[in-house]
């Protein structure tokens, strides 16, 4: 993988300006002094209320100066502002707005979904606002019978409910001439924002319908369409920038192609305007230059909204005819970036070679560092906690004891078990490949893998064998369970990182005896598990084992070899957590019982999930189809 970094003199963004005071931005880069505006904060444009934040308000007096943004960490740092290690919602500057940018079918909401996974178990609120998503809401109950009609001043409105049963917006079609239109769009900041609350503006039946969202609707000629795209950008824009700025959000990410030099102006415009100078903006580009991998990904596209239920042969065509639209007009991040001084990154082929420039700020550097560990290949990931231990037995917590018998046996079967496992992977590979055209026949859907479909003498290449990770914490009970592991078959390493959370003084202990002994460290610990910490030397939360986590997630995101983690209850929760997106109220109640594999499989739309119960009768594992994750109902656990 190679990188690029850029260490000229930073900064803070491409519309510079003295001090960080709000004011419009000319085209010239100043910043001209404008009235303060006055932002409410109370209900959200997307009808859910103002986001709850233990972070106080700040009593501090407003001060010219920019706030220096150096790290804000949940459960490792504190401050005056920020007591909990949140980022406080006057540290605008320690915020970040990610912009994706690049051709459709280049893999940005993959690389959005995993970013946002990354950050919100990291415990740094992280929203998507996809335009896509709000685009096809617009355009599907646009009322415009014709576009003459709405080029000749009428004042048309589109509105309709959405499926939840809350209303979508209104969108005014600017009165504009054909021959004007097209320079009025790219030569403003945009159009006014769309309020997704408003009650839609009723129509007669004869002049509603929806618009059209086939390649047309994405050609630049098409008026109208280009018009009610940029109004649904900027009113996607508007939201995510509330969201940060006022609802406690941390990082908000711009899911769209912005494949032109003018949208992105446009969209720096627009945040330095309504935020100032300080907000960190980091534009992110996904380029796709390997024909298998935008094939694969091309493929993937016809399952989704824009083509679900529509002939494949046809969907493509209309697709690839879509894409050729765009590229008439994409300009590639990199000049303009680099004489403004603007942070940007550049993924190519989803990892394979990273560019970065001007990265400032401990989120930009976070996001960064986890996007040079993506990676596409086929594997799998399994997790479990240790075979059942002699402590579990006295339904004592923490210590370090040896398995029981019956955690010994468990042992031995998890290991002949992955074997048929890894087994039995390898062959639907082979025969995964075998049955994948390249290029693809009509009709086929079915994408090929891109990890496997480089060629060797002009042949497809075949899935090698890949190596097996077995990793254990350093505890005895874990060491044991996989000490059943063949070293000359399976990479076995022992972990501190996978380590029980600590439990401090209570070490050793019962829940009953800690409930009499410690009363109100218990009611404390069952108030609130997640930010709750042990007392005495050593003692853990489970913010604590997140971060110490840290560190094997990326590696585990990084391999692409097959890994199995032999964790015990905490950190199988939030292994688990990461990798399926739970919430983050979830993440410490999570059900995760002895005699349980779970098994994942990272797929381009997430991750694909089992789960397996070990039967002592039978002494082997079994699938249950109908396993959940869930929460459990005592606080002790």
């Amino acid at each position: 993988m190679a990188q690029t970094m850029d260490k000229s003199p930073a900064r803070n963004d491409p519309l510079p300006s003295s001090k960080p005071a709000i004011g419009k931005v000319t085209e010239g880069g100043e910043t001209e002094s404008l009235k303060p505006t006055t932002a409410v904060v109370g209900q959200s444009k997307n009808s859910l209320g103002t986001v709850l934040t233990d972070t106080p308000a700040t009593t501090a007096p407003n001060s010219p100066r920019i706030r220096p943004t150096t790290l804000d960490i949940p459960g490792l740092t504190r401050s005056r502002a920020s007591p909990d290690g949140r980022i406080a919602q006057r540290d605008v500057g320690a915020k970040l707005v990610i912009v994706m940018v690049g051709l459709p079918a280049r893999g940005k909401s993959y690389v959005t979904k995993k970013i946002a996974r990354y950050l919100n178990w990291l415990q740094h609120d992280t929203r998507i606002f996809n335009v896509g998503e709000r685009r096809r809401i617009a355009a599907k109950v646009n009322p415009l019978s014709d576009i003459d009609s709405a080029l000749g001043g009428t004042d048309s409105r589109v509105g309709n409910t959405r499926t939840n049963n809350t209303a979508i917006p209104s969108v005014n079609i600017e009165d504009t001439s054909l021959a004007e239109s097209h320079d009025k769009i790219h030569s403003t900041l945009g159009p006014p924002a769309i309020d997704f609350d408003q009650h839609p503006t009723s129509h007669d039946d004869d002049t509603t319908h929806a618009m059209a969202q086939d390649a047309s609707f994405f050609d630049p000629g098409n008026v109208v369409a280009a018009q009610l795209r940029e109004q649904v950008a900027m009113s996607t824009l508007d939201e995510l920038l509330d969201y940060v700025l006022f609802q406690g959000g941390s990082v908000g990410i711009l899911d769209a192609t912005n494949s032109t030099l003018q949208r992105r102006r446009n969209i720096m415009k627009r945040v330095r305007e309504r935020a100032g100078t300080e907000l960190g903006v980091l534009f992110l580009e996904s380029q796709c230059l390997d024909k298998n991998l935008l094939e694969s990904n091309m493929r993937l596209k016809l399952s989704g909204p824009d083509y679900k239920d529509r002939d494949p042969v046809v969907a493509l065509a209309d697709f690839k005819e879509r894409v050729a639209i765009y590229e008439k007009n994409y300009v590639t991040i990199g000049e303009y970036e680099e004489r403004n001084n603007m942070q940007y990154v550049q993924m190519i082929d989803v990892g394979r070679k990273v560019v970065s420039h001007q990265i400032r700020g401990f989120l930009a550097a976070q996001t960064v560092y986890y996007l040079l560990n993506f990676n596409l290949a086929a594997r799998q990931i399994w997790i479990t906690r240790h075979g059942e231990s002699l402590d579990n037995v006295a339904g004592k917590i923490g210590g370090d004891s040896d398995l029981s018998e019956d955690g010994k046996r468990y042992a031995q079967t998890l290991a002949k078990f992955i074997d048929t496992q890894k087994k039995a992977f390898s062959l639907r590979q082979v025969q995964k490949q075998a049955t994948t055209h390249f290029p693809p026949l009509p009709g086929d859907t079915t994408p090929p893998n891109p990890e496997y479909t480089t060629t060797i003498n002009g042949g497809p290449s075949q899935p090698a064998e890949k190596n097996f990770c077995v990793w254990t914490s350093m505890l005895k009970r874990s060491v044991a369970t996989g000490q059943p592991f063949d070293e000359e078959e399976y990479d076995v390493k022992q972990m501190r990182m996978l380590d029980e959370l600590n439990a401090g003084d209570m070490e050793g202990m019962t829940y009953s005896e800690i409930r009499k002994k410690y009363a109100d460290e218990y009611e404390l610990r069952r108030r609130d598990k997640l930010h709750y910490r042990y007392p005495g030397a050593g003692g853990e939360g489970y913010l604590d084992v997140i971060n110490r986590l840290k560190t094997v997630i990326v590696e585990v995101e990084r391999t692409t070899d097959h890994v199995l983690l032999i964790g015990h209850r905490s950190v199988a929760r939030v292994l688990l957590a990461y990798f399926m997106g739970l919430k983050r109220e979830d993440v410490a109640d999570l059900d995760v019982p002895l005699g349980v594999l779970y098994s994942l499989e990272p797929k381009p739309y997430g991750v694909e999930f089992r789960a397996y119960r070990y039967h002592a009768e039978s002494d082997w594992f079994y699938p249950d189809a109908d396993y959940k994750l869930q929460r459990v109902t005592s606080h002790h656990d």
